[in-house]
């Protein structure tokens, strides 16, 4: 009787690997791999610190971190940022230890482009697993210089965070597949609740999971593991509500909640559709759609895995009235590993296979291995490498404008003016802005109460962390208002507003006592100063 010997690498005591997964899974990882690791963390190194101190923060950016430094208890935070908001607290707890005394921009964005470093290096592994060590190092490189992700990643945000913990949450995910252990099952629901602390919002993706494992006939479905899966995934989230509770403030997220569910729409239909390809690179989601389109012939698990990893997130936020620049991050990882994968994989055509079909410069014939396919395939990664490399070269030195897009990066002047109403007004000051973003800045540069005159009275329509003026015209009659401050990215957003402010500083007598200014490019090319954000000085 013939005896079948296991393969080297199936280790005793533990299952067998499936038979779909590379090779290049498995085998020791060798040098050469190690210093293109080390290359590529150190090009998203540069891309994420770049001239990241060169705006102050927006207006979530000083929300999350006014939310780190009260956590800390510093005094001079406090009294302007709640602990509890809308979101949980794992990031801000991270946070918190560098702003326990006065501001720590660069070291807030500093901790949050780590994130986005380790992000790039998990999709290593994961790619690596789905398709092969040349699939992840080729998407962990374009990871590294898409603008979309490094764009989020240079600010203090939640989303680059939650990314990383979703990318881990998809690599064990991916490993349960492939081994069909309980650990790996039970990890999967534990990194899952580490990315919904990181935030609420990538509950989305447990849907992801569900359309995954009820699309795959395959992968095995089992119940009795999934009664350990979900008290884990419970017990890790309950961290939220719990803190809430002990706090005296389990009322917050049921009033963020019926805010977020009947916010009104802050952005037409097509928002995602125009933004976040261009973000992401037309190149790379035209190379993962090729990659999707020559799969259909050879659909596997692995396919159906990334869709829906795309599909639930996109077709949730599309339907979501409450539009975020960032908010289709997580997209950004199955779209790399499906480019790498087209880059690398997709079969060239036949008349590229043809011996003498083209010379390649010898230089090119060593880098591809000799052969004119490889040579293409290196020239293609290299084309589509450039066109996200010279976007996001933008994103890292921003020249500065007179429009923003939320969550696209700093405000320009904004952290000048906060500093400038610290130092230049008295304590006690109440300053009016014209919306609740520049109100946030305000207060964490300028440590001044401010309100945003465009908040809405109707609770249904505000955020519950804010406090509208009801009668403005009083408060500034009574003197209770001190100041105001126009801006143009506030304006940008709501001319109706910007128009009443104005209304409101000629009848008040409002006179200019300090102007931002950035530098924009007239008709002839020269940079002319432009005013991005005006103080007046106003009385009854």
């Amino acid at each position: 009787m013939r005896v079948l010997k296991a393969p080297s690498w199936v280790v005793p005591g533990q299952r067998r690997r499936t038979a779909d997964q590379p090779a290049a899974a498995v085998r020791r990882v060798r040098w050469p791999v190690v210093g293109a690791l080390l290359a590529i963390a150190t090009l998203a190194v540069l891309v994420r610190t770049w001239q990241l101190d060169s705006f102050g923060f927006n207006s979530d950016e000083a929300v999350y971190a006014g939310q780190a430094a009260s956590l800390a208890g510093n005094p001079r935070y406090t009294p302007h940022f709640p602990v509890f908001r809308a979101h949980p607290m794992l990031v801000q707890a991270v946070l918190s230890p560098f702003f326990r005394t006065g501001e720590a921009d660069l070291v807030g964005r500093l901790v949050v482009a780590a994130f986005g470093v380790g992000t790039v290096l998990a999709v290593y592994p994961l790619g690596t697993r789905l398709y092969g060590r040349r699939v992840g190092l080729v998407a962990a490189l374009l990871l590294a210089v898409m603008p979309y992700h490094a764009t989020v990643t240079r600010q203090v945000l939640l989303d680059g965070p939650m990314l990383f913990f979703s990318t881990l949450t998809l690599y064990c995910l991916v490993r349960y597949v492939q081994r069909q252990q309980l650990l790996w099952y039970v990890a999967t629901a534990a990194m899952l609740g580490l990315t919904m602390l990181a935030k609420e919002t990538s509950v989305v993706l447990a849907g992801s999971v569900y359309a995954f494992l009820a699309l795959t006939p395959a992968v095995r479905r089992p119940i009795r593991a999934t009664f350990f899966a979900l008290p884990v995934l419970a017990v890790v989230f309950a961290v939220h509500p719990l803190s809430q509770a002990l706090a005296g403030r389990s009322s917050t997220g049921r009033n963020y909640l019926v805010w977020q569910l009947f916010r009104r729409p802050n952005h037409p239909p097509e928002f995602y559709l125009r933004t976040v390809p261009v973000a992401m690179g037309l190149l790379l989601v035209a190379a993962a759609v090729v990659a999707l389109v020559w799969s259909a012939r050879r659909w596997t698990w692995r396919e159906t895995l990334l869709l829906s990893w795309i599909a639930v997130p996109v077709l949730f936020f599309q339907l979501w009235p409450v539009k975020g620049f960032q908010y289709l991050l997580p997209v950004a990882i199955p779209m790399v590993l499906l480019a790498g994968r087209a880059l690398v994989a997709v079969p060239a055509p036949t008349r590229l296979r043809r011996p003498g079909w083209l010379s390649w410069p010898g230089w090119l014939r060593r880098s591809a291995g000799g052969g004119p396919v490889r040579g293409v395939r290196v020239a293609l990664v290299a084309v589509v490498v450039l066109s996200l490399a010279v976007p996001c070269w933008k994103v890292v030195s921003p020249p500065g404008g007179t429009t923003f897009l939320a969550g696209s990066g700093g405000v320009p002047g904004g952290r000048e003016v906060g500093r400038w109403l610290m130092a230049n007004t008295p304590e006690g000051a109440v300053i009016l802005t014209l919306g609740p973003s520049m109100a946030n800045i305000v207060r964490y540069y300028g440590h001044r109460e401010s309100y945003g005159l465009s908040v809405s009275p109707n609770p249904l329509h505000r955020n519950p962390s804010y406090v509208p003026l009801n009668n403005p015209d009083n408060r500034l009659r009574s003197n209770d208002l001190h100041y105001v401050v126009w801006d143009s990215f506030s304006a940008g957003r709501s001319e109706f507003f910007a128009q009443r402010l104005m209304i409101l500083v000629r009848r008040y007598h409002g006179r200019v006592v300090h102007t931002e200014y950035v530098d924009q490019p007239d008709s002839s090319g020269r940079p002319v100063p432009v005013p991005v954000i005006v103080v007046y000085e106003v009385r009854p």
